[in-house]
């Protein structure tokens, strides 16, 4: 559907860029919420330029969360819709100290991050690697012909995901507390800590934040909606071995850790592997092998898009334990499953409409809509299965979590644009 344009004057770069300054890292070893106090840093930013919109609400609360509500413009009853991002970043790769850098009217081919280093020198004459963004390994470049293109100097991470899901929502907040004759029901903010580490939502409170849908900003290529996730469990599968003093030890100790071992040997080598599958395809990963001879413990992922494929990789692993274990008749072995996460595609599908409006929202932004799912799971998996329907919208992001994250001066700008016509068409359809 065309659209009137919005008269947008954007301001979603320049808060990137600030934004992208602050090291919000998240740590999976710390028991706190926030796990990093550092992400408070800036929480307490956001919170306050929300206030300066006029948002005379929004805060940061003691666990790292800040919430804000734009206050409705029309008469007419509209579900309040909450648009959600992470300020975390990933544990994967360093996040302090980020350079961002510009690459105008990009025109194609290898972006190459460092121009400033030769391929020879630093150790001892050895080779440096100089970080490149390569078109044959990031295809999406081919649609970034005349857009600006933001990376980093290849030392650190961006931290598009998710600052650019952050800097889209306070673009369009700003754009809607400037124009209030833009007809609109009550819109709910909402940042969260940890998303990265799996504890996006621990603390989150729903009823304080009075949502009744929600679309998290975090997804990639401009255009794309996301409706569905992986469903997640873990599993972790202890031995107890037989331990003796190894100069006595023949035909009698157990060893554990060798145990462990034949069990990964065992899992399947060209299939049901992160590596080995792509798509609706899911897998079984070894996260973490730990133990000594009498006792040794193996973590793993299950992944999923459905309830019965997991129940299917969970016995595959147990009938490979059970294999093993023939070879260690004296010898114990547990294995525990933990739920983690499931598909949201099993909430959003009762609400058709949630979807359907961010497709229309999408196109009228100008974009061609590609409804796809998430190898993964986002806060909103958890928010949809905690009573808020999530869907996951594009933030423009893209090589998350790595040296080589890029993102889309002009696919931010569509982002926020999105937003805006998605608060449009839930006050038109009420």
């Amino acid at each position: 559907m065309l659209a009137k344009p919005l008269a947008f004057t954007h301001t979603v770069t320049e808060r990137f860029l600030r934004y992208v300054l602050i090291d919000t890292q998240s740590d999976p070893a710390s028991p706190t919420c926030p796990s990093t106090e550092k992400q408070k840093n800036l929480g307490r930013m956001l919170a306050a330029e929300l206030q300066a919109m006029g948002i005379a609400d929004a805060h940061l609360d003691e666990h790292g969360y800040v919430y804000a509500t734009i206050p409705a413009t029309t008469d007419k009853q509209v579900p309040a819709i909450c648009f959600c991002s992470h300020m975390d970043t990933s544990p994967d790769c360093s996040g302090a100290n980020v350079k961002p850098q510009i690459v105008k009217n990009y025109q194609g081919g290898d972006i190459v991050l460092r121009p400033d280093i030769g391929p020879i020198g630093g150790l001892q004459g050895g080779r440096v690697e100089v970080p490149v963004i390569r078109t044959a390994d990031h295809p999406a470049l081919a649609d970034q012909i005349g857009h600006d293109i933001i990376t980093t100097d290849g030392t650190t991470l961006l931290g598009a995901d998710n600052k650019a899901g952050v800097a889209e929502i306070m673009d369009a907040a700003q754009f809607l507390m400037q124009h209030p004759e833009i007809k609109h029901g009550t819109i709910k903010i909402l940042f969260t800590p940890d998303e990265e580490i799996g504890r996006g939502v621990d603390k989150v409170d729903l009823k304080k934040l009075g949502a009744a849908f929600a679309y998290t900003m975090d997804g990639e290529s401009a255009g794309c909606i996301e409706d569905e996730t992986f469903s997640a469990d873990g599993a972790t599968i202890t031995i107890e071995g037989v331990s003796t003093h190894p100069g006595f030890a023949k035909g009698k100790m157990e060893h554990a850790i060798k145990i462990a071992a034949a069990i990964v040997d065992r899992l399947p080598k060209d299939t049901c592997s992160p590596e080995t599958t792509e798509g609706k395809e899911g897998f079984l990963h070894p996260i973490g092998i730990s133990g000594a001879l009498e006792k040794a413990s193996i973590g793993f992922i299950v992944r999923d898009f459905t309830d019965e494929g997991l129940k299917e990789k969970e016995t595959l692993l147990e009938s490979i334990v059970k294999g093993v274990m023939k070879d260690y008749p004296r010898s114990t072995w547990r294995m525990e499953v933990t739920p983690q996460y499931r598909n949201m595609k099993q909430v959003i599908d009762r609400h058709p409409e949630i979807v359907d409006y961010a497709i229309e929202a999408i196109e009228r932004a100008g974009l061609t809509p590609v409804r796809g799912s998430i190898r993964g799971g986002t806060d909103g998996s958890r928010l949809s299965f905690m009573g808020l329907p999530c869907p996951n919208i594009f933030a423009g992001e893209h090589a998350f979590h790595s040296r080589l994250e890029w993102v889309s001066r002009q696919d931010m700008e569509k982002a926020a644009e999105t937003i805006v016509h998605l608060a449009m068409i839930w006050e038109e359809r009420a």
